[in-house]
């Protein structure tokens, strides 16, 4: 089985992949973080230019994947990583659709207020969008 594990940087994006670390130890595990060029602070795009914004997103989501990849290997697994971009539930959903995977593990929603309401949205639309089964972790 080959799951994909979509990791944000929250407790519930945490639980997820702890989820697929421990109830899935013989299964291949695919952890992405999708970065969304349109989702950034106020002014970060004036101040920053797209092109400067989206490499700094990609870089910091690198630095989340490495953390990731450390915390599997405390379980004793080795995962892949990947960054897309795009909106991330439908970047998941494509992710999962075009790389064969068996079960799509997210964590129930973000980190507080406006990002919590908005993330706990990306992880319903996965649910509803995708073409696997869908593990939503608290």
């Amino acid at each position: 089985m080959h799951l994909l594990v979509a990791l944000e940087d929250s407790e519930p994006g945490w639980a997820a992949l702890e989820f697929a670390c421990t109830e899935h130890a013989d299964d291949e595990i695919t952890v992405i973080h999708a970065v969304d060029p349109t989702d950034s602070g106020y002014g970060e795009v004036a101040h920053l230019g797209p092109e400067a914004l989206l490499e700094r997103q990609r870089e910091e989501a690198e630095e989340l994947l490495a953390d990731a990849e450390a915390r599997a290997a405390d379980h004793g697994r080795s995962i892949d990583t990947s960054v897309v971009v795009g909106q991330p539930a439908d970047a998941i959903v494509d992710h999962a659709t075009e790389n064969a995977i068996d079960l799509i593990v997210v964590g129930s929603h973000g980190r507080t207020g406006f990002s919590r309401v908005l993330l706990g949205s990306v992880a319903e639309r996965v649910a509803r969008q995708a073409p696997v089964p869908v593990t939503i972790v608290r």
